[in-house]
């Protein structure tokens, strides 16, 4: 299957595994360029850009095909060294770059001389078309239905993803709600040019997670996520657990006057304590609606073949049977 994106990126299949924070390391990244996707490695994951470094050789010595690293523009206090994890990115030979949260224009103009193409994670068809405007080669345009962060505007991607093929010249991705052929063929037939997998690729017997983390989004449905941090317009969506409903029993109770200090135990360094130690119920993680369909563990391989080859027949039999 050719598309923009498969053009533009080098890769065989429009699938794209989405940068996840303790998910994305080089083994589930290698395994899904070498499936004909688009893997990618979370940055800030690793925490230094000495550490990122030795992840892109790992997956360089796993992989000779396309993959991407994931770099997430946040406001902190102690802001990340960026300049240093995009030195690594570039010294490193990486191909792609995955920008999200927030404008990544001031690092353009050194991403784009090193010849990488950007694609950036976008809610909204606004930030879309700004992403657009400063130079960004694609945009993965992220649904409500999504796991991690959806945004402020609660838009479904039956409407968004229309909308941003409406709006944009670029090529674009849907992110949010992906999970198998149906997922791929819908977003192509509503505008995209590809899909971007993230909750589906944690359910792979290559993600680098604890065997509890993927049990748990196979026995979830589609009913088990909750929206967390609403108040502090940081909203997240992630798999529901004792820790999650305490602290949405806390946004209850406080109401305007919360912080972020008063959810910290359940949001603050939860990630390695879940996806590494398999501790389930350590806090909030993100995950998405889409665990509602996903019902096995497969390999990465196996997963993209079945994808493309129900894609096809979805294509070939029941759309151009219906004429």
């Amino acid at each position: 299957m050719k598309t923009r994106i498969t053009e533009l990126l080098g890769i065989e299949h429009p699938i794209v595994q989405g940068g996840m924070h303790y998910v994305g390391f080089a083994e589930l990244a290698a395994a899904v360029s070498n499936a004909g996707g688009l893997g990618i490695i979370t940055g800030l994951t690793q925490r230094t850009p000495e550490l990122l470094a030795a992840e892109i050789a790992k997956c360089k010595s796993l992989t000779s095909k396309p993959f991407g690293v994931n770099l997430t523009f946040l406001p902190m206090v102690n802001s990340p060294d960026y300049p240093g994890y995009i030195q690594a990115i570039i010294d490193g030979g990486v191909t792609v770059v995955e920008t999200a949260g927030n404008n990544p224009s001031a690092y353009m103009p050194q991403l784009k001389e090193a010849g990488i193409k950007v694609i950036h994670k976008c809610t909204t068809v606004r930030h879309a078309l700004k992403a657009q405007d400063i130079g960004c080669d694609s945009v993965s345009v992220d649904g409500f239905e999504c796991g991690g962060h959806p945004g402020e505007d609660d838009i479904p991607n039956m409407i968004l993803l229309p909308r941003a093929a409406d709006e944009l010249d670029i090529p674009f991705i849907a992110s949010g709600g992906m999970a198998d052929a149906r997922s791929l063929v819908a977003a192509l037939a509503m505008g995209a040019e590809g899909m971007n997998m993230g909750t589906r690729f944690i359910a792979t017997q290559e993600a680098p997670v604890h065997q509890k983390v993927k049990e748990a989004i196979v026995a979830a449905t589609e009913l088990d996520t909750r929206l967390v941090m609403r108040p502090l317009r940081n909203t997240e969506r992630v798999l529901t657990n004792a820790a999650v409903e305490r602290l949405l029993e806390k946004e209850r109770t406080l109401g305007a006057n919360i912080k972020f200090e008063d959810i910290a135990p359940e949001v603050a360094g939860v990630y390695p304590k879940v996806m590494i130690d398999g501790d389930l119920d350590a806090g909030a993680w993100s995950c998405g609606m889409v665990a509602g369909l996903i019902h096995d563990i497969p390999t990465v391989k196996q997963l993209i073949d079945q994808i493309m080859q129900d894609a096809e027949q979805l294509i070939k039999q029941r759309l151009a049977g219906l004429y």
